[in-house]
């Protein structure tokens, strides 16, 4: 039996979503860890969500630990969850254990930009630039209109 299709499209069948997601190689499984930025992120950016790495600041939106913000301390690929320094559960035995995350339950609100090439594919400073000085010029044309 094949295990993983890179021409698989979509099913239905909730087996079938399963089996994608569990059978899926690493770099596929990349595109699991995206995370949604905070709204001055977006802005700043112009991307609405990125995959999490360790180092990056992020506030958890869903579950028990609903409003906690921390610093990812581990990535897990394999899992396809997130650790989070501050999110911890204690055991029986009395010792701290780091909770799992999924990334989709977090919002990312600082990021780590030690990697110079991590935002270099998804955002181009041109771009950015372009794009402000056409909201200024449609500003100014909004501007133009009203007092002609």
């Amino acid at each position: 039996m094949k295990l993983f299709s890179k021409y698989w499209k979509r099913s239905k069948k909730p087996k079938k979503q399963r089996k994608y997601l569990y059978n899926a190689p690493l770099h596929i499984r990349g595109h699991f860890m995206h995370a949604h930025l905070s709204k001055e992120l977006r802005q700043k950016y112009k991307i609405r969500a990125l995959r999490v790495i360790k180092g990056d600041k992020v506030k958890i939106l869903r579950g028990s630990f609903k409003g906690k913000e921390g610093k990812v301390s581990k990535v897990d690929l394999k899992k396809v969850r997130i650790y989070i320094e501050g999110v911890e559960r204690i055991k029986n035995d009395g010792t701290k254990v780091l909770v799992p995350i999924h990334p989709s339950n977090v919002m990312i609100t600082s990021l780590n930009l030690k990697d110079e090439r991590r935002l270099k594919n998804k955002v181009k400073e041109e771009d950015i630039k372009n794009k402000k000085e056409g909201n200024k010029k449609d500003e100014q044309k909004v501007k133009d209109d009203k007092n002609g």
